[in-house]
């Protein structure tokens, strides 16, 4: 009796070591359609594949199992909205094996998110994501050009990058509107990149037409009916963790994330990869 119940102790411990390896591992592939009228035509059709808070984990040797989703994704523009690193055990070559692959897939367009500025190392990480031929956009937009059609993407940093005393909201939107200053084409279809999804709605008053954001790593633990359990900066039962949100025309796509910081575990909540489609809507 007594051998039998250790033997079902260590099938248990067995079991429960793979499920929670597997829901930290597991990489899943989430396909969007994203429409708009506002959409060129020559953009209609446009794949962007969203990467978010990697953390410094590894997927594979090289990122193996990571890079191979995104080639087969066969995006046209790859976007990374923050906390490439981790601050607690900071490894950029970690994370730069993975940049300098994902390069050579598509143009990349990177922000940063709180994790870069707490790491205390953003201002080396930025030179060297440049150096690798990353767009690293901090408050400032790019143009987007195919054939004689263009979109806008814009980038603003996390608030985590200033000292100033002012609260994370007025911080953010003093940053959106840097950022635009330049913009005329008010029909323009327009991208914002921003680390926090929980300014949603401040993001919906400047006339985005898709907002990628990252940050609450779907919520750690995700349960059925109910979604995300806890996300930095929303607290428990947050509102923003996974997928699409509208707020009038404006829809904001919010990444679960790769990796994990300060809770180390997922559950329910595989790590992720975002294949957006843009479609011209008629």
């Amino acid at each position: 009796m007594k051998r039998t119940k250790v033997l079902v102790f260590i099938i248990v411990c067995i079991c429960t070591w793979v499920f929670l390896y597997f829901e930290n591992n597991f990489i899943t592939v989430t396909n969007i359609t994203v429409k708009s009228h506002k959409l060129p035509e020559a953009f209609d059709g446009y794949k962007i594949v969203h990467l978010s808070d990697l953390h410094s984990k590894e997927f594979g040797k090289r990122h193996k199992n990571l890079v191979k989703k995104i080639e087969d994704a066969q995006p046209d523009l790859i976007v990374f909205t923050g906390d490439l690193m981790d601050s607690s055990h900071f490894d950029a070559e970690v994370s730069l094996k993975l940049i300098r692959q994902i390069v050579k897939i598509a143009s990349t367009y990177f922000v940063t998110g709180n994790h870069e500025w707490w790491s205390g190392n953003f201002n080396v990480l930025e030179k060297v994501l440049k150096e690798n031929g990353v767009h690293v956009l901090r408050n400032t937009y790019a143009r987007i050009v195919k054939d004689k059609d263009e979109i806008y993407i814009i980038g603003i940093d996390d608030p985590a990058s200033t000292q100033e005393i002012y609260e994370e909201t007025k911080i953010v939107e003093n940053e959106i509107k840097q950022a635009v200053n330049g913009i005329e084409e008010n029909e323009a279809f327009k991208i914002l990149l921003s680390h926090r999804p929980e300014m949603f709605t401040l993001y919906s008053k400047y006339g985005f037409d898709l907002v990628l954001s990252g940050h609450a790593h779907g919520g750690q633990v995700r349960l059925p009916f109910i979604g995300g359990l806890i996300a930095p900066n929303q607290g428990f039962f947050p509102k923003y963790t996974s997928g699409e949100y509208k707020r009038g025309s404006c829809t904001m796509i919010v990444s679960r994330g790769l990796g994990n910081s300060i809770i180390p575990q997922r559950i329910f909540n595989h790590p992720e990869i975002v294949v957006l489609t843009l479609s011209k809507e008629k």
